[in-house]
């Protein structure tokens, strides 16, 4: 496994002849999480095994952002984000298939020729047992199976994943891990660690005169990332990677009710930051966010914090070959 560059596409008619005729894996893999991946691993193995292009269908944004755009998803991996995993993975493309209230009035009928026939010429579907589709979510395993026969093409359907607690692995499990600040729970679901992306932006500098600069980014207003201090691996747009502390949150001895904000202490750097799009990934939990009574009081705090997030950056580990590619 390594990192390649994927095919990034937005409409089934638009793939390359070349690509046509292959296994196809349909789902969300909001995550890319360990569930995710036995999907994604047994549509790699078919591939393999017929000597065709491994592809992925997906769909932008996220469904419940059209059903329910008063409640915004937190998602844990952005399209960007997704396809990279996806082709270190091993896949050739994606298709971010737009998803739209038309989309969601199509039958199933319609879905499987149109898209899955005729606009991908799937010789294989691989999907989840629970996958439904088309108006209504007509369209369930029994459907995709008659209508692959109808069509031509093979169904492969995968039982729900289960981890070494026999839980079953879902994006909503990852998603209430984080909450609770548990990234050490959440990267057992996804199988690395959890990562989020920003653009660096200058904030007011109070870190740089206390003896700690930081590179500060806005998360989206949805993240549900439990407030708190974290040991952290900042990666660079240069693929370079430094280990640090961050706090996301309101910062309240210094600010009243301020926007959630990350901010990164990098260890051992002076470079400038500003303007670059940084991707920084969670490898512990050190505490919650706090109010101190001074400046003085919350300095020592950030020396305690610095000394245990060095300790426990200079014992990890990869958890996979994708965690090692993605933050080592």
């Amino acid at each position: 496994m390594r990192e390649e560059t994927i095919l990034r596409l937005t409409e089934p008619a638009d793939l390359p002849d070349r690509l046509k005729g292959g296994v196809v894996a349909i789902g969300n893999f909001d995550g890319v999480h360990r569930g995710h991946q036995s999907v994604l691993e047994r549509a790699l193995s078919a591939a393999r095994q017929a000597h065709c292009p491994a592809l992925v269908l997906t769909f932008e944004p996220h469904p419940r952002s059209v059903f329910q755009p008063d409640r915004p998803i937190d998602r844990l991996t952005p399209a960007h984000i997704k396809a990279r995993i996806l082709g270190i993975l091993g896949f050739e493309a994606v298709v971010e298939k737009p998803f739209t209230r038309a989309l969601a009035e199509t039958t199933a009928d319609e879905f499987v020729a149109r898209i899955i026939v005729e606009g991908l010429g799937a010789s294989r579907v691989v999907t989840g047992f629970d996958f439904h589709f088309g108006k209504g979510r007509e369209g369930g395993p029994a459907f995709l199976m008659e209508a692959g026969g109808r069509h031509g093409f093979a169904v492969t359907l995968v039982d729900a994943f289960r981890n070494e607690a026999a839980e079953v692995v879902s994006s909503s499990a990852v998603r209430s891990a984080l909450s609770q600040g548990d990234v050490i729970g959440a990267a057992g679901l996804l199988g690395y660690r959890h990562t989020v992306e920003g653009t660096v932006r200058q904030g007011n500098q109070l870190g740089r005169t206390l003896g700690y600069p930081t590179a500060n980014m806005a998360l989206p207003p949805q993240t549900g990332l439990a407030h708190g201090i974290y040991a952290v691996r900042m990666r660079r747009a240069d693929g370079s990677l430094h280990d640090g502390v961050a706090s996301f949150g309101r910062r309240p001895t210094v600010v009243d009710d301020g926007a959630p904000l990350l901010e990164t202490y990098v260890f051992d750097f002076n470079d400038d930051l500003y303007g670059e799009t940084v991707s920084v990934s969670l490898f512990g939990f050190l505490r919650p966010e706090m109010k101190f009574e001074n400046l003085d009081r919350l300095v020592v705090q950030m020396r305690h914090d610095e000394a245990e997030a060095r300790a426990l950056l200079s014992g990890v580990g990869p958890l996979s070959e994708l965690d090692r590619i993605l933050c080592f």
